[in-house]
């Protein structure tokens, strides 16, 4: 079992982490990555990016220019705006539906790939023993709890060992953060305090 043991840490690291940045993150991530790919919405990401510039710069320039004072021009401007601000309408109402499809085929992935195979993992070996306490080691009652719900009495079920990990992996990251969130505080602080050091007698700029 020694196998299913790192399958259920790993299973439980890799849920802490999404937990922890977030799905909407990485579905944008994903997104990002997969429109840079040779996909079907590779071109039509790329095109909206380019429309999306050229909108901010016809408007830019339409806004430089007088409607009352240079009207013929600003009409001319005006309607090549309105135009490729249409076509990139088209295009962006195109890539949020296919955003929409996306987020929901990789939640629905995502979660089967990780609470879904945690569930079922632990229906698949709810009676089997991941591994056995020495006898005598504990009292009779934290053996009953540690075989919770369904393994043989005297082991530690995949339940009680999936428990473990989240909390053992819950602490480690709560203490990485503090010490990030520590590190960084000091170093915010020493250069603080060395902007907020005086300057060394004969050093201050002298005036002409």
């Amino acid at each position: 079992m020694a196998s299913l043991l790192l399958v259920v840490f790993i299973l439980t690291l890799v849920i802490h982490l999404i937990n922890t940045v977030g799905a909407a993150t990485i579905n944008d991530l994903l997104w990002l990555l997969y429109n840079k790919l040779p996909t079907p919405n590779a071109q039509a990401a790329r095109d909206q990016a380019r429309l999306r510039g050229e909108v901010l710069r016809l408007k830019k320039e339409m806004n430089s220019v007088s409607a009352q004072d240079d009207f013929a021009r600003w009409a001319k401007i005006r309607r090549a705006h309105d135009k490729v601000y249409a076509e990139y309408q088209k295009i962006d109402a195109s890539l949020k539906s296919s955003r929409t499809s996306f987020d929901r085929t990789v939640s629905t992935l995502r979660f089967l790939g990780t609470n879904g195979l945690k569930l079922v993992l632990q229906f698949w070996y709810a009676k089997q023993a991941l591994f056995w306490i020495p006898q005598g080691w504990v009292p009779r009652y934290v053996e009953w709890i540690l075989a919770f719900p369904k393994a043989p009495t005297g082991s530690v079920s995949i339940q009680v060992w999936g428990f473990a990990c989240a909390s053992v992996v819950g602490m480690v990251g709560e203490a990485l953060a503090a010490l990030w969130v520590l590190g960084v505080r000091r170093r915010v602080q020493g250069n603080k305090q060395k902007m907020e050091e005086p300057m060394p007698a004969g050093t201050e700029k002298k005036e002409l």
